[in-house]
């Protein structure tokens, strides 16, 4: 269990506080949707977290492994709907893992298609994910 504390500090700005470490993360509204956006968004911090996610289960799975994940990185691009309601339609994911042998790829796949993040999210949302080997 976890526990985030978070505080509402006007002007649609909130701050939330991890409870295990004190890191703090401010959000702001997006600017379509009244906000300034001067931090993420609250619907950044899920493509974040899907992103996160995501690279940090390939990384588990590459590390017991033996896989160096050297130059790893990702990128998530966050698609919004505003009808019938307002809400994350579209998530699109790349991840990019150089250097990983090919008989290696299957299982990373895998591992980045079944986290935590990506399982809880709705159905609803598309979520393609490019890989990138090289």
């Amino acid at each position: 269990m976890v526990q985030i504390e978070l505080a509402y500090r006007g002007q649609l700005l909130c701050e939330a506080t991890h409870g295990p470490s004190g890191a703090t993360v401010a959000t702001d509204a997006p600017l379509d949707n009244g906000g300034r956006a001067t931090s993420f968004s609250p619907t950044d911090l899920v493509a974040t977290a899907l992103g996160a996610c995501m690279l940090t289960i390939v990384g588990k799975v590459a590390e017991r492994a033996g896989i160096p994940m050297d130059g790893a990185r990702a990128s998530v691009v966050k698609h919004m709907q505003q009808e019938p309601v307002r809400r994350i339609a579209k998530l699109e994911v790349r991840l990019e893992l150089p250097g990983v042998p090919v008989e290696r790829r299957a299982s990373l796949e895998r591992a980045a298609m079944t986290c935590p993040v990506h399982q809880s999210l709705l159905h609803d949302i598309e979520i393609p994910v490019e890989f990138v080997w090289s």
